[in-house]
This record gives C-alpha cells, structure tokens and sequence, in this order.
C-alpha cells in the first residue's frame, strides 16, 4: 500500500535534487536534451553500485575485492565471466561510478583527474562488454540519448567535463532509495523533468508514465486471485511502470517473463532501464521497439496479464492490409481511422492466455476526459452471460492541477469487481438480454443510475425572498440617492 507521507517526501526530494542538477544544465541545452543526461546517469551508477555489491558478495570468502581480483590474472577472466552471466555487463573497477565521484572532488593529480572522455569510455566498455552476450538485446543502445561528445555540453573538452562533472556529483548526493520506493524511480524522475519545464514541445508526462493511482487499479484488477503470472505483458509500456507494478500485486510477486513494447526510441531505453533498476534480470524481460499496431514483436506469445493505458483515439492509416494480421482478422472490420483505441484491444485479446488470460486496459469513454477500465478474463467462471458495470465518476480526490485516485478509492472499486453483485448508484451485473435492448450500448450510465433526487423547492418561499431582495435592493438606492441629494450631485 502507498505510504502517502512517504510518497510526498521522497518525490519533494527527488523533485529538489533534480532541480538542482537542472539548473545547471538549462542554459546550455533545451530540457529534451538534458533530462538524457540526468537519467542516463542516474541508471550508470545504478548499475555500478549493482556491480560493486555484487562482487562484495561473491568475493567476501575470498577475502579479496573487486579491485584486487580483478587487477590479479587469474581472477580477473573469471570475475568478468561472473558479472556477465549474473548481471549482464561488466564495469571494470575504475570506472565504478564512485571512482568516478573520487576524481572529481578529490583528486590525486592531474593525471588523475575526472574527465568526461573517461566517463564516455566507461558507458562504451559497459555496453560493448554485452555484445554478443546474451544480455545484448537488454542492453543495446540505452545510453545512445546521452550523447557526451555534444557541442551543447561546451564546446571544449574542459567545458564538458566540467559539466558532466557537475552533474554526477549531484546525483550521487541523492538517495534513490529504491527499495522503500513508493514510486517508480526513472519514470517519476522522467515526469518532475518535463514538468518543471512544461515548454518541453508540448510534451506531458502522460506518454511515458501512468499516474500511480491509475497504475495500482489497473494492475490490482488484472491479477485479483493470482498467486503468479507466467507471463506479463503491456504493448504501450511507456517506461514499464505498469508493468512493475503487476508484480507487487502479484501475491507471490513471481512473473516467469515480461513483454513490452513501446514506439517512442527515448522511452523505450527508459522501459529497460526501469527493468534492470527494479531488479528485473536481463533474461526475464524482452521490451521491444516498435509500433504495436504496425508489426507485432510478441509472435505467438499468449499472456497471462496484459495491461495498458494506450495513446486514446489515436489515429491511425487504417489500411486494409491490416486485416491479413490475425490480431484484427477475427473482427472482419478495421477500427475507425481517428479511433485506434479498438485495435489496441484486439491486439490484446489476441495475446490472451487461454487458461487464465486477463486484460486490464484503460480508455476513453464517450468524450476526451472521462476514462473507462476495461477488464477482459478468458475464462469468466459463469458470469460469461453477464457484464459487471461499475461507475467510479466520483471515487477521486480533488486537486488543483490533477485529481488523485487514493487508496481508499481503489479499495472501493476492487471490492464491488470481487462481489459481482448491485450496489445502488455504484455497480450493476447487466445481463445480455438487458445489454442487447440498450442496442449493445456499453456506455455507464446506461446501466448505473447516479442520479440524486433533489429537495423539493417550495416556490412560495422562494417568490417571498425574491420579493424581500427586490425590496432590500430598492431601500439601498433610495439611501444611496438620498445621501447624493444631501451633498447636491
């Protein structure tokens, strides 16, 4: 459960941190650019301190550390070969990210000094060290926004180094604290990026990060008596953070593998990045790249849970070429151009586990504002002749700039999807008969009556206060033109 407290202050921190390192990146290159930086970064020591734990461990009975091991001829093959098949890359001692903190602020002289070629080197040695791996296609290119050659970074070596230096001592001060994080770290960082900087092309933080609230339902409904999943899956993933959080809720927490796929090059890194930073191993996720509704990377893969929060109404070019995908073939008929939301659901029904499938996809209902949840299962235990409908319009916190989906809201919602039975002005089990008189029309309200009886109005009343206002009113002029008679205007 969310600790809201906790979420306030950890994100308030990380909010303030990120500022600062921002700050120092703003007047040299658009937000687009430098939030690359941040979280290329950020993912670096990462996965150094991944490396430097991993090896604490293992070498402990040895009494040596990574740095005499792997300065010794004979341990040195095989500590590499270890962190290759546990971790998926290797980081060599000297450029673990805090020998490259050392450099900066402490340095032993000039020739030992940080600079920002040494860092650029360290990036290259870590992703060549997985070509040809089996972790390859985990890592491939997810440092390719973090580009430290760029003119925008100084058009010198010094400056760039200078900079870049800048911006890792920062991000060492900050404590991730992942694993007593009420929030997904990258994706949270990404969205307080582009916020503080809403010039940003017009971009929200929406395309690459599914508010919390919103996440949790999801992922809650989709997994509702499952232990583990064998496979999980989201075809718009964004950077991951649904699909993480399908695995908290999990009651075991075990997923055999993990399915993404995500169109935007940026936030597909982002995805894989979150994977590896949540401790996800390399060879039980696969995010690829690519348009879901264009070319399916999944194959003949059959999914336990799938969830999604897809682009709503996207458009699309329809074509009828489509229609030889087996993932639309069944319907006979292409979703309309302009509404693309349709074929993220095929694509998903598709992908459906026969034994236990289940599908959790959140959409747009009727107009651009409200949203729906749709939940598909494969088997429907009975109710295959029924469909439960649950209106939540009003299970939400009131915010300034953004309403929040608390957890008393999500508690509400999951118990009447558990109980399957009516609750006045809440939920209603329709049954097809009833759904086929309303023209095969899914829309709520159809189903769910909210309205509220009024009090009734006592028109006499109320013509005695108008009558009182007008005479109120008419007794402030005539005092008003008084007083002005008196002073002769």
């Amino acid at each position: 459960m969310i600790d809201s407290a906790k979420y306030q202050a950890q994100a308030s921190e990380l909010s303030q941190k990120l500022w600062a390192i921002a700050n120092d990146l703003r007047g040299n290159m658009d937000s687009t650019k430098f939030r690359n930086y941040i979280l290329g970064t950020i993912f670096y020591r990462y996965l150094s301190e991944r490396t430097k734990d991993y090896m604490q461990e293992i070498l402990k009975e040895d009494g040596l550390t990574y740095e005499q091991a792997f300065a010794d001829d004979d341990y040195r093959p095989v500590v590499e070969q270890w962190s290759i098949e546990h971790l998926g890359y290797i980081i060599r001692p000297e450029n673990l990210f805090g020998e490259l903190v050392r450099k900066i602020v402490r340095p032993d002289g000039d020739a030992d000094r940080f600079n920002v070629e040494d860092y650029e080197r360290a990036v290259n040695e870590l992703i060549g060290s997985t070509m040809g791996q089996a972790s390859e296609a985990a890592f491939s290119g997810l440092f390719n926004d973090m580009k430290l050659q760029d003119p925008d970074l100084g058009d010198t070596v010094a400056a760039r180094t200078s900079l870049i230096a800048k911006v890792i001592v920062k991000i060492s001060e900050i404590d991730f604290k992942l694993a007593d994080s009420q929030f997904d770290v990258l994706g949270t960082a990404y969205m307080i990026l582009i916020g503080l900087f809403a010039s940003d092309a017009g971009k929200k933080s929406g395309e690459f990060f599914t508010p919390t609230g919103p996440s949790k339902l999801v992922a809650t409904l989709a997994t509702v008596g499952l232990d583990e999943a064998r496979t999980v899956g989201d075809c718009t993933c964004g950077s991951a953070s649904m699909l993480l959080e399908v695995q908290k809720h999990l009651t075991t927490g075990r997923v055999g593998h993990f399915y993404g796929q995500e169109n935007n090059a940026t936030t597909y890194n982002l995805a894989r990045m979150n994977m590896l930073m949540h401790g996800v191993d390399y060879q039980h996720f696969d995010i690829y790249k690519g348009d879901t509704l264009r070319e399916d990377k999944y194959g003949d893969v059959k999914m336990t849970v799938q969830v999604c929060n897809p682009p709503y109404s996207l458009k699309y070019d329809g074509n009828p070429a489509l229609l030889d995908d087996p993932r639309y073939s069944g319907a006979g008929k292409l979703p309309p151009k302009s509404h693309a939301d349709y074929a993220f659901v095929e694509h998903m029904v598709y992908h459906m586990d026969d034994d236990d499938g289940r599908v959790a996809v959140l959409l747009p209902h009727g107009t651009s504002i409200p949203v729906c949840l749709l939940v598909l299962k494969a088997k429907r235990n009975g109710d295959s002749g029924n469909v439960l409908f649950i209106d939540a319009s009003k299970e939400f916190k009131p915010g300034k700039n953004q309403n929040t989906l608390e957890d008393a809201h999500i508690q509400k919602i999951v118990e009447a999807y558990r109980n399957r039975a009516d609750v006045d002005k809440f939920a209603h089990v329709a049954d097809m008969a009833e759904i086929e008189a309303n023209g095969w029309n899914l829309n709520i309200p159809r189903y769910v009556d909210t309205f509220e009886e009024e009090e009734p109005v006592d028109l006499a009343v109320v013509r005695a206060e108008l009558k009182q206002i007008e005479a109120d009113k008419q007794a402030a002029i005539d005092k008003v033109e008084s007083m002005l008679h008196q002073l002769g205007l």
